[in-house]
């Protein structure tokens, strides 16, 4: 039997951060962040969560990951009162590449439909 636990504590962390970053965390720096997905192992020690910008910019960027950074403990806390598990994960934040990589390939098709 398949244990599916990681996958829901994943979705579950995922709508919790969206809406800690919404109304808690008081930083511009992460105002415009989506958090795109969450994958936790498989003993729930560690959750690393995906985001992507709306800037493509390099310094958006860094400032982004500094704000995440900073407001890591507050996020942490918040999941865990607001969690119903034995111990809170680990976090780890990463940007999500794929958005960016989806935007280019799509730009690729236009240009070949254009020629």
């Amino acid at each position: 039997m398949a244990n599916y636990r990681d996958r829901r504590v994943g979705q579950e962390i995922m709508r919790e951060v969206n809406d800690i970053l919404r109304k808690r965390v008081r930083d511009p720096r992460v105002q415009d962040i989506n958090i795109t997905d969450v994958h936790v192992t498989g003993d729930l020690q560690q959750a690393t969560i995906y985001y992507s910008l709306l800037s493509e910019r390099a310094s958006d960027r860094q400032k982004a990951q500094e704000g995440l950074e900073k407001a890591k403990g507050l996020i942490r806390r918040e999941l865990g009162q607001r969690l119903q598990i034995y111990k809170t994960p680990e976090l780890f934040f990463e940007l999500d590449e794929s958005v960016a990589y989806g935007n280019h390939i799509d730009e690729l098709i236009r240009k070949l439909h254009e020629d």
